[in-house]
C-alpha cells in the first residue's frame, strides 16, 4: 500500500506551510521542527481562496491525483472513504468504469468489483474504499456493506426509499434502504420477494414504497405496492388503461394465467381479481370467458 501521512478520501484541517507559484503546501498543525521537512500536500493555486496565507488553517478534501499523488482540494466530493451515494457513470474503459464523483480525477469502479456491467450514464449506488495499493475505488457489490435496520428504525406499512443494487429470479430485487436519519455511512438490507415483483428492476434504479415485515435479524420485506384498499383503485385505472390499448378491451379474461397477467399487468393475479370485481360493482366493465370489455360511462 502507498503511504502518506494524511487520510486519503476524507477532509483534514491543515495549516498553509509554505506558498509557491503553483499553490500552497499544507501540513499538520500540531507538526514540529523545519517547515521544509514536515509532510506536506498541495493545494493548487487555481482553488486557493482569496487572502490564503502561510500560517493560515484551511479544511481540505484529501485524494490522489492522476499520477497518485496525494492532493488537497477546496471543491466538494459526492462521496467519502466508508461512504455510499447514487452516483452517475462517466465513463467505461478496458480498466474498467468511472463514476463522476464532483472531482477532476473520477472514481474508479474495477470489473470485479461491478455486481452487473456498468454502462455510460447509468446511475448506480456505490461504496468508497480504499483498495490494496491504497487507492480510491468503488464498488456496487453493496451486499456486505450493509447494516440491519435499528431496533424501531422501521415498522410494518412504514415508509421507505432506496436503490436496487441487485436482482435474483428466484429471490426478487434486493434494495439499500435509507436509514430513517440521513447517513452516508449507512445503508440497510431490504428485498422485495419474488411474489412482489411484477416488472424487471434495473441496477441503480430507485424505489419507494412501504415496509411488509420487519425481519428478527433486522432485515427488511419490502413492496413498492400500496396497501389493498389503496392498491385496487390504483390497479383498477391500470387495467382501464391497458383496455385502452386495446381498443376497449382485454384480450384475456379472469382465468388467464399469472403469468400473462404479470406481463401485460404488472400486477398479481390476487390484485387482477380485486380490481376486476371494483370494476364489476362499478358497471365500467363486463367480463366473458375469453375477454373483458369496457362499457359506456
Amino acid at each position: 500500500m502507498i503511504k502518506t501521512d494524511f487520510h486519503i478520501g476524507e477532509y483534514e484541517t491543515l495549516m498553509v506551510l509554505r506558498e509557491t507559484d503553483f499553490g500552497v503546501y499544507l501540513g499538520k498543525e500540531e507538526s514540529t521542527g523545519p517547515q521544509e521537512e514536515q509532510p506536506s500536500i498541495l493545494l493548487p493555486k487555481k482553488q486557493l481562496p482569496d487572502g490564503l496565507k502561510t500560517g493560515d488553517s484551511i479544511r481540505v478534501f484529501i485524494y490522489r491525483d492522476s499520477e497518485d499523488r496525494p492532493i488537497a482540494t477546496t471543491h466538494t466530493p459526492k462521496i467519502q472513504l466508508g461512504e455510499f451515494a447514487y452516483l452517475e457513470v462517466k465513463a467505461v474503459t478496458k480498466l474498467g468504469a468511472f463514476l463522476d464523483w464532483g472531482l477532476e480525477k473520477d472514481l474508479f469502479v474495477p470489473f470485479q468489483e461491478q455486481e452487473e456491467p456498468l454502462e455510460v450514464h447509468q446511475k448506480v449506488l456505490a461504496y468508497m474504499y480504499l483498495d490494496r495499493s491504497g487507492r480510491l475505488s468503488a464498488t456496487t457489490r453493496v451486499y456486505d456493506r450493509l447494516s440491519p435496520a435499528g431496533k424501531q428504525e422501521f415498522r410494518e406499512q412504514d415508509d421507505f426509499s432506496g436503490v436496487v443494487y441487485r436482482t435474483e429470479k428466484n429471490f426478487g430485487a434486493f434494495v439499500a434502504v435509507y436509514p430513517k436519519e440521513a447517513d452516508p455511512k449507512r445503508m440497510i438490507f431490504g428485498l422485495i420477494p419474488s411474489q412482489q415483483v411484477f416488472h424487471r428492476f434495473r441496477l441503480g434504479e430507485e424505489v419507494s414504497g412501504r415496509v411488509v415485515r420487519v425481519r428478527k435479524d433486522g432485515k427488511l420485506d419490502l413492496s413498492v405496492r400500496a396497501r389493498d384498499f389503496e392498491q385496487i383503485s390504483a390497479d383498477a385505472e391500470t387495467i382501464l388503461k391497458k383496455m385502452e390499448e386495446y381498443g376497449g378491451m382485454l384480450p384475456f379474461s379472469e382465468s388467464a394465467s399469472p403469468e400473462i397477467i404479470r406481463r401485460e399487468l404488472e400486477m398479481s393475479k390476487n390484485g387482477f381479481k380485486k380490481a376486476l370485481g371494483s370494476l364489476l360493482k362499478a358497471g365500467k366493465i363486463r367480463i366473458g370467458e375469453k375477454e373483458i370489455t369496457r362499457l359506456s360511462d
